[in-house]
């Protein structure tokens, strides 16, 4: 035995110390997708610098001055123009209603979602697994296949130029309830044995014991569902022609065309920034929990 391997027996903590020492120090390879990275990053976030910036300048400089990362002069008026035209524009009235269909569709997504995760998780019936594993080759499909037969159902059921229109399509989601049966199936069955001989019914054990533990992957899907009804842009452009009922994003492809005829830049680009400050929020406050969802067994303590 060498001295040095007898010298880590008798003291751990100098292998251990070692060992960090070199793995402190970054290899060729980690380099590399640094460097990768760091380029990915630059690529992405100027455009929105950009953007942002572009928002606050005046329309001549936006004209004449090229391509300047900041401006000459730092001003506010794109936004006051946005905000004092509630008529052609109204971008107040289409947050509001972007923040009323995307938090409702939110909520009756987690309800849905985690009753049917739940049925297909713990309860057991004739060709459970069948039709679970049909409907999700089926949701492979194209969105874009079903818009024609979606918009015939809505226009029978009179919901175009509706809330409605934006609220219920897509509510049962198989990539949602997918990724809660899987969060689910990691959930020891002892706790519903033990809940059904204290005389526990399904909902009672639903509510009260898989809810509490589902919560991560819960938020996470309620996060996707909001920014992804927020973002939504073919369908709502579809089912809406009602100004004051459209979302944002209906409403930025008018704004092209009552600020684009004029090459009022700045507004148009103010609009757009406004109109991704709810999700950029929503995401700052919730991004421990994508942590969270990744470790399947985090619901689980003890």
């Amino acid at each position: 035995m060498s001295s040095q391997t007898a010298q880590q027996l008798e003291n751990p903590s100098v292998g251990r110390q070692g060992v960090h020492k070199k793995g402190g120090r970054l290899s060729i390879s980690q380099c590399i997708a640094y460097l990768f990275l760091g380029v990915l990053c630059i690529i992405w976030i100027v455009p929105v610098i950009f953007g942002i910036t572009t928002s606050f300048r005046s329309q001549s400089e936006v004209v004449s001055s090229g391509f300047r990362l900041f401006p000459k002069q730092w001003i506010m008026e794109n936004y006051r123009v946005i905000l004092e035209n509630t008529s052609t524009a109204p971008i107040m009235r289409w947050l509001g209603n972007s923040l009323f269909i995307a938090s409702m569709h939110t909520l009756l997504v987690v309800l849905i979602i985690s009753i049917t995760g739940y049925g297909y998780s713990r309860m057991k019936f004739r060709g459970r697994d069948t039709l679970f594993f049909t409907l999700l080759g089926i949701s492979f499909f194209p969105g874009v296949v079903n818009i024609i037969p979606s918009y015939k159902v809505i226009d029978a059921l009179g919901w175009v130029n509706t809330s409605w229109a934006m609220i219920i399509p897509g509510l049962a989601g198989m990539g949602n309830i997918f990724l809660v049966r899987q969060f689910m199936s990691t959930i020891p069955k002892d706790l519903d044995e033990s809940a059904h001989v204290d005389g526990a019914s399904h909902f009672q054990i639903y509510l009260r014991v898989i809810v509490p533990l589902i919560k991560p992957v819960l938020i996470v899907c309620a996060l996707f569902s909001f920014t992804g009804s927020w973002n939504d842009f073919l369908w709502p452009v579809i089912v809406f022609t009602d100004v004051d009922k459209m979302p944002v994003t209906a409403g930025l492809l008018l704004l092209q065309d009552i600020y684009g005829n004029y090459r009022m830049i700045g507004q148009l680009m103010g609009s757009a920034i406004l109109a991704i400050i709810p999700t950029l929020l929503l995401f700052l406050f919730a991004q421990k929990y994508f942590v969270q969802s990744i470790n399947l067994n985090s619901g689980i303590k003890g």
